[in-house]
């Protein structure tokens, strides 16, 4: 069985990114790798949250950045989600935006997903927080994904030089 990946509006932006500064390219090119080599590998998902975000707006390549996420499947926000929404805001796991981090968190987590890929290393992909978020989720009883960027889950035979 596949792991699932839940893919955070991050991971499709980045893919289309135009920006040439060394990072964005760096980023850029990294999510591609993983898009287009690792993505088969796992079981893709994603939510409402994320479509909406990547609608808001007007940036290059959103036509692009909204396509590329049809045909994923969407995990369900229920009532659960806001509740665990709110616990994250109230432990300061998460800032305060309702539709936004800690949202993206509570659903890979009541969903079981093995991973959260994103490229918000503030405030998710977070080596310093992510015992206050296993410890807050153990809390409320939720698995805590991993939480990764497409660099970190590429494959050995990419990174050999």
């Amino acid at each position: 069985m596949a792991q699932t990946a839940y893919i955070e509006s991050t991971i499709p932006s980045f893919y289309h990114e135009v920006r040439g500064e060394p990072e964005m390219v760096a980023r850029r090119n990294w999510t591609r790798l993983w898009w287009d080599v690792h993505s088969v590998k796992y079981d893709l998902v994603t939510s409402e949250a994320v479509l909406s975000e990547i609608r808001v707006g007007d940036y290059p390549n959103q036509d692009l950045v909204i396509a590329m996420m049809d045909g994923i499947a969407l995990v369900p926000a229920t009532d659960a989600i806001a509740e665990i929404v709110d616990v994250y805001v109230a432990h300061g796991v998460m800032p305060a935006d309702p539709l936004g981090d800690a949202l993206h968190l509570a659903l890979a987590s009541y969903h079981r997903c093995d991973f959260l890929l994103t490229w918000n290393c503030r405030h998710i992909a977070n080596a310093r927080k992510f015992a206050h978020i296993r410890r807050v989720n153990s809390m409320l009883g939720l698995f805590t994904p991993a939480l990764a960027t497409p660099l970190e889950l590429l494959g050995e035979e990419d990174n050999e030089g």
